[in-house]
């Protein structure tokens, strides 16, 4: 009966510590996609806070026309976020400021996939799903696929 009841106590308390942990984690993740993607990528133009949370071989993945897909990898985002930065469109402002709102963010081990709505200004512009890896360094998104809202008329 002893070992029974340690063993539940045992249970009880890992599992406590396991749910901090994981709280942590997602933490954690939910600063490097502020940081890196938000800030960095979307407001700012920031090439430091970009490679702060996103792996070096990152791959923006789409369906172009006829179904066929793409994809753009972190080097030549970072250039086109480059010349956007020169040609002044960087830092946004007002209802050009990108924002988000996690829904979910699922980890198992070392991988972590982040659910999140993307707003422009008030307006819900995609869904994202954002895959991440961590490292000895910490998370780092890795890829990232996309529902993008139809333009209402």
């Amino acid at each position: 009966m002893k070992k029974i009841l340690f063993l539940l106590i045992a249970v009880m308390l890992s599992s406590g510590l396991f749910s901090q942990d994981l709280k942590k984690e997602k933490e954690a993740i939910k600063q490097v996609i502020q940081t890196a993607y938000v800030d960095g990528l979307q407001n700012e133009g920031d090439l430091e806070k970009i490679d702060s949370g996103i792996h070096p071989d990152f791959r923006l993945i789409g369906i172009g026309e006829n179904n066929t897909m793409w994809s753009l990898p972190i080097d030549k985002w970072k250039e086109k976020t480059k010349k956007k930065k020169a040609d002044g469109k960087f830092p946004r402002t007002g209802d050009k400021m990108v924002s988000v709102k996690f829904e979910n963010i699922d980890i198992t081990g070392n991988a972590a996939v982040a659910k999140i709505q993307f707003f422009v200004g008030t307006k819900l512009t995609y869904v994202d799903y954002i895959s991440l890896y961590k490292f000895p360094n910490g998370w780092k998104m890795v890829n990232k696929i996309y529902y993008k809202f139809p333009e209402k008329k």
